[in-house]
């Protein structure tokens, strides 16, 4: 079984103490099980959205050179053959020494996984904030069931995503810019209404949903939210999301290390 964890750290990510800190422990914790680790460090889909469609500031994509870097991810697909399973993980996600195998998390006849958001153990104040986030992403895309709760709709966090190569026919043979252009994916890479700030995360869910893919719901362990977990010295992966409003905007890693 040939494994690969995919990572993206651009720009000024790239420089980063927290990321590439994060980025170390992903390599310490493929050493200890025998997968294949990757950096993409440049740019190589460059998904832009319509200048004429899009919703987004100017400044989202200027700093970026007109592209949406959120998207690049997807690179990890053209990796699928190659490889057996890959798992895509944020450059902010730190990895605890001896944790488990995430790919062993997969349940048998799926081939997709990540962590569903509200069924992770979270504060209050974060239930309230996927409360109106899923209003905002999800509530308009009525083709779909996203088995709507008091907590919200039922969206995987991309953040951390496994897959395997029961993925490939759903790609139809696409590469993954033609994926990520497909014409059922403009609306969200153009920022359309609420889509306004969306990643790839809201395309993703939406098309697993779509498509009806078999996947697992993997436990919260593998996608510690840091500040929102109540549980977060439970989990083996932390995800430092929102770097900007972490303590020095998180480049003060002895006091995170403290925190987890």
């Amino acid at each position: 079984m040939k494994r690969l964890i995919y990572q993206v750290a651009l720009g000024e990510n790239a420089k980063s103490k927290l990321y590439n800190f994060c980025i170390e422990s992903v390599a310490e914790y493929c050493k200890q099980h025998h997968i294949d680790h990757f950096i993409q460090r440049q740019p190589l889909l460059r998904i832009a959205p319509d200048p004429f469609m899009t919703n987004r500031s100017k400044e989202a994509t200027a700093k970026h050179g007109g592209f949406l870097p959120i998207y690049e991810k997807e690179n990890a697909f053209k990796h699928l053959g190659e490889y057996d399973e890959i798992a895509v993980v944020d450059a902010d996600v730190f990895v605890r020494q001896n944790s488990a195998n995430i790919f062993d998390a997969m349940e048998e006849g799926t081939v997709f996984g990540a962590c569903v958001e509200r069924d992770m153990p979270l504060t209050p104040a974060y239930y309230s904030k996927i409360q109106n986030y899923s209003r905002m992403q999800y509530l308009t895309l009525k083709d779909v069931d996203w088995k709507w709760n008091d907590n919200g709709a039922e969206f995987m966090n991309m953040g951390v995503m496994v897959f395997n190569k029961g993925l490939l026919p759903y790609l139809n043979g696409d590469s993954p810019r033609q994926f990520i252009n497909r014409y059922e994916f403009k609306r969200f890479v153009d920022g359309v209404g609420p889509w306004k700030w969306s990643t790839d995360q809201t395309l993703l869910n939406w098309w697993i949903k779509k498509q009806k893919i078999p996947h697992t719901k993997l436990p919260y362990k593998f996608n510690g939210l840091f500040t929102a977990n109540t549980k977060i010295n439970e989990c083996d992966f932390v995800h430092f999301f929102l770097k900007d409003k972490l303590p020095h905007k998180g480049e003060d890693l002895a006091s995170l290390m403290q925190m987890i």
